[in-house]
């Protein structure tokens, strides 16, 4: 099914594609990284939500509103850079620094246990998506 709508979509024309005819197995890691990379920028900022909900029961609204833009943030660039617009180079950038400007005050602000826990967090999420991210805008731009 999706080999038929990537043939009536026009997916198949560009590198694969050659006197009407598909050539197996060339472009097709490209292909893979330009819809997996936007689905997991789309799939990081709604996984936010439950740890919003979870930041919002305990009154940290200021944490709340930076998670809120860094979601819209990973959605907006994973939707754009879905589209090929030019403009995912901007969020991706602008979400890249809501993503380090997080880690920082996590960790400069946390104490005892929660600081092993910022920690954490900035090493294994925000500073590689942020890198992502800076990637993203480094390229596209």
């Amino acid at each position: 099914m999706a080999s038929t709508f990537a043939l009536h979509s026009g997916a198949w024309t560009g590198a694969g594609h050659r006197n009407g005819r598909i050539r197996p197995g060339v472009g097709g890691r490209a292909r893979a990284r330009r819809v997996t990379l936007p689905v997991a920028l789309v799939g990081m900022g709604i996984a936010l939500i439950p740890w919003m909900l979870l930041l919002a029961s305990q009154g940290e609204w200021p944490w709340v509103g930076l998670d809120v833009l860094e979601s819209t943030g990973l959605i907006g660039t994973g939707l754009l850079l879905r589209r090929g617009d030019a403009r995912s180079a901007s969020t991706a950038g602008a979400t890249a620094a809501l993503l380090l400007t997080d880690a920082w005050f996590d960790v400069t602000t946390s104490h005892g246990a929660e600081l092993a826990q910022a920690w954490v967090l900035a090493l294994l999420l925000e500073l590689p998506i942020a890198a992502l991210c800076g990637r993203l805008a480094l390229r596209r731009g």
